[in-house]
């Protein structure tokens, strides 16, 4: 992903963060470096870097000598400059983690709370960040961030069915959540959330373009772009688990027969595989994961499909294994090597 500046003054906020980003990428680095890839003036650039020196969250060290002059300053992050606490509420329960400056997770809890009520939910959250925030008692807490299944605001999917937090509609959730915390909240939908996390620390940052599938207790997916998650006009691209597949299929709480996530998700699975057992539950769906795969790639044109989530690593190996081999696509290229 290319991070360009603007030397503008209104760009202040933008260039601070694609300059901590450049840091993150690629430290130890200068400020020229800096400067060179994000095509800001050297004087913008060292000004950005005082202020964030400053607030603790860089470390600036002298690189070894290498000839005549003064050595070249390095810049990296300060991991124990700030930390963020991350919250995952989910059908199953509530999951939340402390993070450093770094992305480097410090200690992570998790609460079985099957169907969380919102009043229920909030509470614990409260806990379990005074009880991270304990890792770094004298750490300097960011923020908060919560992730929840989706889609947002949409009258016939939103908080309706066991896929999402029912009864949880008209709840102020960013208001609670800083009630709660005391803390500056940010809410995403969980499937974009994950994919920014790959993208960030995991197989995504090794790809330009590619689309984050993600099997949770409904299905749903996000393509990233370019280093960016493609949100859609209100935020809820991403939500393939129901498009529907099966014509007059099962019925999906969503008013539609035959939604993909009615087949393929952890709902499905323990619902199904409880009845037919777990191998012909993988044989079942096969031919609708490969179908699922087609239509994506189709779609979008990724480099690859990461599949992550919820579900247990060997789960999706195993049901990667069934849907083998994929049905031609765009995406069939005899280059691609992901």
């Amino acid at each position: 992903m290319a991070l360009r500046g603007t030397n503008q003054e209104f760009g202040r906020p933008y260039n601070r963060r694609i300059v901590l980003e450049t840091i993150r990428l690629h430290a130890p680095i200068t400020r020229a470096d800096i400067a060179k890839r994000v095509g800001l003036t050297i004087q913008t650039v060292s000004t950005i870097i005082r202020e964030l020196e400053t607030q603790g969250f860089l470390i600036a060290r002298r690189e070894a000598p290498k000839g005549r002059g003064s050595p070249a300053t390095v810049l990296s992050m300060n991991p124990e400059g700030g930390f963020a606490v991350g919250v995952h509420v989910t059908p199953l329960g509530v999951e939340a983690a402390l993070i450093n400056l770094a992305g480097a997770v410090i200690g992570r809890e998790r609460r079985d709370l099957p169907r969380v009520d919102p009043d229920t939910a909030f509470s614990e959250i409260k806990g379990l960040v005074r009880q991270l925030g304990a890792l770094r008692p004298n750490g300097r807490m960011l923020g908060v961030g919560m992730a929840m299944p989706g889609p947002f605001d949409v009258e016939s999917m939103s908080f309706v069915g066991p896929t999402t937090l029912e009864g949880w509609k008209d709840v102020p959730v960013r208001q609670s959540l800083t009630l709660a915390t005391g803390l500056p909240a940010f809410i995403e939908i969980d499937l974009a959330a994950a994919a920014h996390g790959e993208r960030l620390y995991g197989r995504g940052s090794d790809f330009r373009d590619f689309y984050y599938l993600y099997f949770g207790v409904g299905l749903g997916g996000c393509m990233v772009h370019d280093g960016t998650a493609l949100r859609g006009a209100w935020g809820n691209a991403g939500e393939i688990g129901h498009i529907p597949v099966v014509p007059e299929g099962d019925l999906c709480p969503c008013g539609n027969r035959g939604c993909l996530e009615r087949y393929l998700s952890l709902e499905a699975h323990e619902r199904r595989a409880r009845v037919i057992g777990e191998d012909q539950w993988r044989a079942e769906v096969a031919p609708i994961f490969r179908q699922a795969i087609a239509t994506i790639e189709n779609l979008f044109d990724p480099e690859t499909i990461i599949v992550g989530g919820l579900a247990p690593k060997p789960l999706l190996s195993r049901l990667v294994a069934a849907a083998s081999p994929l049905p031609n696509s765009i995406a069939a290229r005899r280059t691609r090597t992901a």
